[in-house]
């Protein structure tokens, strides 16, 4: 096995150099030592611009159901042309629009359903990150909608209050239709979430910041096939919301900041100029036990995190921003001198343990994550949708251990992402996880020679996929199927 892993390294730097020696100029690009050093590392990548700060960051507008006697929505997926930059069409999709989409409210313990309509030129799916349903509605690659196609979803929501996201997956293309703008928001409320006096107020003290980095070409249009990179894909230029340029306008008031990383492969620790503190309450699939203060979070991508700020307590406000962890300024806040609501930050906010049987569970799934670029391996194979990776049984939880196998440049982070379930972290390194992580997760970062432990349960049955979030290596094929019977 260690000749076969040291060969398939071999081929993979010789790809690398072989590429580089051709006389292309795009893949000369591509192939840029220091620029493929970053993506390896996520240290050494392209700085962002600095946000000016001169427009206010758009809210998502929450999708009304289309019934009164019962819940029902309608989400399109559509080709638009949007102003991302004053006086300039750049074409985009969207959901519902011509770019991103709208945020859908659920409720724990009510009927839904979803229409979904595809009404681009190409095939694509609607998939439900981090939403615990049957296989057959979760939106993976087996469940493509051809143009003009639609179909209705039918499901009960069991899960507590969380921030979720909905994108397309189709394979091979994925990365491209999520780049031009396929992302919307899901929240889950439940009445538990409703009682802890949180900032529940949309919009107004409880704001969803969608980041993605993008790369404009000179006429102001986003073209992928030029950008590309297959190891992931990063642009110098943030949009928050699909806004560019973005600020925030707050009251002196504690504030909720619902954190999504929906770039196709950027990292970001996102920490307050200042150096002040603040307090995450949640994770990709719910409320922590308790609120973990920090003064820095990294997100990889899909990952998500809910933080409180409270603007009545920072002293210098002039110049506050969040910033990312080279300085770059990415959310420049203007607090005015109005005082805001009474909120809370509570001192409990969930009751979720690690249960003694789930630490002594034997580990039943072994995960190695390996290479680069186009040569990505789940278990040294490739994703093949005729070939089932794993089973496992509906109600029986498990332990999945997920390994970052280095490869001879060093390795790079990759965000893992299991769809249709929401998993508890046991350990990394075989050490006890942060407290900001002990809470539900649907993706995990790994980090190169890392090895992550996770008790995994599927409440459904179904195939689900398994991949790494970095786009471009899912399109790759970093992604294998489970089956849950």
């Amino acid at each position: 096995m260690r000749k076969i892993a040291l060969v398939a390294s071999i081929i993979a730097s010789l790809s690398i150099l072989g590429a580089c020696s051709q006389g292309n100029s795009k893949d000369m690009k591509d192939m840029d030592h220091d620029k493929m050093k970053g993506h390896e590392s996520h240290s050494n990548v392209v700085s962002l611009n600095n946000s000016t700060g001169v427009n206010e960051v758009k809210v998502p507008a929450e999708l009304k159901s289309n019934k009164k006697d019962e819940v029902v929505y309608t989400v399109r997926a559509q080709k638009g042309k949007t102003e991302i930059f004053d006086g300039v069409q750049t074409n985009t999709y969207g959901y519902n629009g011509s770019f991103l989409g709208p945020m859908i409210r659920l409720v724990k313990g009510e009927t839904v359903k979803i229409r979904t309509i595809n009404e681009l030129d190409e095939e694509t799916t609607f998939h439900w990150h981090g939403l615990e349903v049957p296989g057959d509605k979760d939106g993976g690659p087996q469940s493509i909608l051809k143009p003009g196609e639609e179909k209705t979803l039918e499901f009960k929501v069991n899960q507590e209050a969380a921030t979720l996201w909905f994108h397309p997956h189709p394979h091979g293309k994925t990365a491209e239709q999520v780049y031009n703008g396929l992302a919307g928001l899901v929240y889950i409320e439940d009445d538990h979430s409703k009682s802890l006096r949180l900032p529940n107020d949309y919009g107004k003290n409880d704001f969803p910041l969608i980041f993605q980095d993008r790369t404009f070409d000179d006429k102001k249009q986003l073209n992928y096939s030029a950008t590309m990179n297959t190891d992931g894909t990063i642009g110098d230029t943030l949009l928050i919301n699909g806004t560019h340029n973005p600020k925030l306008t707050v009251k002196k008031e504690k504030v909720r900041l619902r954190l999504l990383n929906g770039s196709n492969a950027r990292n970001y620790t996102f920490k307050l100029s200042t150096g002040d503190s603040f307090f995450q309450i949640a994770t990709d699939g719910g409320f922590l036990n308790e609120p973990v203060s920090l003064k820095e979070i990294t997100l990889t991508p899909s990952e998500r995190a809910e933080i409180v700020v409270d603007f009545s307590k920072i002293q210098d406000v002039n110049d506050l921003a969040l910033i990312n962890e080279d300085g770059s300024v990415l959310l420049p806040f203007v607090v005015t001198d109005q005082s805001g609501e009474m909120s809370m930050v509570p001192k409990k906010l969930n009751d979720l343990s690690l249960e003694d049987k789930e630490m002594d569970l034997p580990v039943t799934k072994k995960v190695e994550l390996f290479g680069m670029m186009d040569m990505v391996t789940i278990n040294g194979k490739k994703f093949d949708p005729e070939r089932i990776d794993f089973t496992q049984k509906q109600g029986v939880t498990e332990v999945w251990e997920i390994y970052n196998k280095p490869d001879m440049m060093g390795g790079m982070i990759h965000p893992f992402h299991i769809h249709g379930a929401q998993f508890k972290v046991l350990s990394r390194n075989g050490k006890k996880s942060p407290e900001n992580e002990q809470g539900w997760k649907d993706s995990i970062s790994v980090k190169p020679d890392e090895t992550v432990k996770i008790a995994v349960q599927f409440k459904h049955k179904g195939v689900y996929m398994f991949h790494c979030h970095i786009l471009e290596h899912e399109d790759n094929g970093m992604m294998g199927q489970i089956k849950v019977d």
